[in-house]
């Protein structure tokens, strides 16, 4: 691939509509940001503290055809934003931050326990089939049916209003073993945007990177349909990673490399990554 990563940070709860009051400077540099990036990155969190400026980051995303990965309420928040955008239900939300929402597109998951909070996480190496093999997902995992990726969250898409998402348009293309939980969304005429329950940064290495960060690099510099192609050759073929550089702030940057006549491939201009767990911010 071969491309520049160039991330920036914007704080999601700047992105909110009521920062336009409360902060209007920071409000107009969290939007410019936001539509000046060639990818969006949303990861897990918790709280409510800027999850609408997350879902709002997923709503540009989607309108606009820019690649897009959710990780855990990066995905959540996903779905959150297709059924008030899409399935025009204004109120939809997840019981974490709305206990009374009419509309409750996440839910606490079955086996938690809602007064304890010690040892009630769903945890660990947890196994994804694909539904699909047609999929981005599964191509991007070379055509694999099955995947083990682990899991940190109390919270997940509730099974009841999936067939009402489906309907409208969203797909769930890899589920556990039960058929019951969600891992796996995908936006089929969408350029990129996939949101996963499970957390691919716990596996993804410098030298070996998760398939999901590779194919949204891939996404957000034009160069999907080859890794796609790549991957799926051969079932245990692997893409070759891309050399990685420090830019001396410790941030992994990746290597340029020139082409034969001696001109630097174009960078990306900026990757959204995320709003870490703490709800300050998404990272560009």
């Amino acid at each position: 691939m071969e491309r520049k990563l160039v991330l920036e940070w914007v704080p999601s709860c700047d992105l909110e509509n009521s920062a336009a009051k409360e902060t209007p400077e920071a409000h107009q540099k969290a939007w410019k940001l936001l539509k000046g990036a060639d990818g969006v990155l949303v990861p897990g969190g918790f709280g409510d503290r800027g999850v609408e400026g997350k879902i709002l980051a997923a709503t540009y995303a989607r309108e606009k055809n820019v690649p897009y990965l959710g990780i855990c309420l990066g995905m959540q928040v996903a779905v959150i934003e297709f059924a008030r955008s899409v399935m025009k239900l204004g109120g939809a939300n997840s019981t974490e931050f709305d206990p009374a929402t009419a509309s409750p597109c996440v839910i606490f998951m079955p086996e938690g326990s809602k007064t304890q909070m010690g040892a009630t996480m769903r945890l660990g190496s947890r196994r994804t089939h694909f539904l699909a093999n047609n999929c981005k997902s599964a191509k991007l995992y070379g055509n694999a049916t099955s995947i083990d990726e682990r899991h940190r969250h109390r919270y997940e898409v509730n099974p009841e209003m999936v067939p009402l998402l489906e309907k409208a348009g969203l797909s769930f293309v890899g589920k556990d073993e039960s058929g019951r939980r969600m891992e796996i969304i995908e936006l089929p005429n969408h350029v990129f945007f996939i949101g996963a329950q499970f957390h691919p940064e716990f596996k993804s290495r410098p030298g070996k990177p998760s398939p999901l960060f590779l194919g949204l690099i891939a996404a957000a510099s034009g160069q999907l349909d080859l890794l796609l192609k790549r991957s799926c050759s051969v079932i245990s073929s692997k893409p070759t990673p891309p050399r990685y550089s420090t830019n001396g702030t410790g941030t992994a940057v990746l290597t340029i490399k020139p082409y034969p006549n001696g001109h630097a491939k174009k960078a990306l201009t900026s990757l959204v990554n995320g709003c870490y767990a703490n709800g300050n911010g998404i990272h560009i």
